[in-house]
């Protein structure tokens, strides 16, 4: 319950971004093009997605719905992930998505609450404690 409650904060986020970045994509030729239709808005608006998260996981570890639901992405060797395990992740995330949620459903049966992409990319979601008072 606690990954779609997470998901549910980041595409409020996401969302904003798209609109932002659509805003701005009225100041140019692709003006005229629709996203999710044609290729180019369509390229675009999955990139913002992408560079989203991928800045969250990067620099912190969290995103905005991981920070409100005290969870923290954790990679096995301890480091900060690089933009080649961002594309791995985000990837199989919308393959997980695609197998009509199988991939996330997958962490209630792994014995270390793993999903697809967790399991992908050697990492996994632990929760944070309350900060102090």
């Amino acid at each position: 319950m606690r990954r779609l409650l997470i998901m549910a904060y980041d595409a409020i986020a996401v969302i904003a971004l798209m609109m932002l970045v659509t805003a701005l994509l009225l100041f140019t030729p692709l003006r005229t093009q629709t996203a999710f239709i044609d290729p180019l808005p369509t390229g675009i608006m999955i990139l913002t997605w992408f560079l989203y998260l991928a800045w969250c996981w990067r620099r912190a570890g969290l995103t905005l719905g991981m920070r409100a639901w005290r969870v923290r992405l954790v990679f096995e060797n301890g480091t900060k992930p690089g933009w080649g395990r961002c594309i791995l992740r985000f990837v199989v995330s919308l393959a997980s998505a695609a197998a009509f949620g199988i991939g996330f459903i997958w962490c209630l049966f792994n014995p270390r609450r793993q999903s697809w992409h967790d399991i992908a990319t050697n990492s996994s979601m632990i929760r944070t404690p309350k900060p102090p008072k």
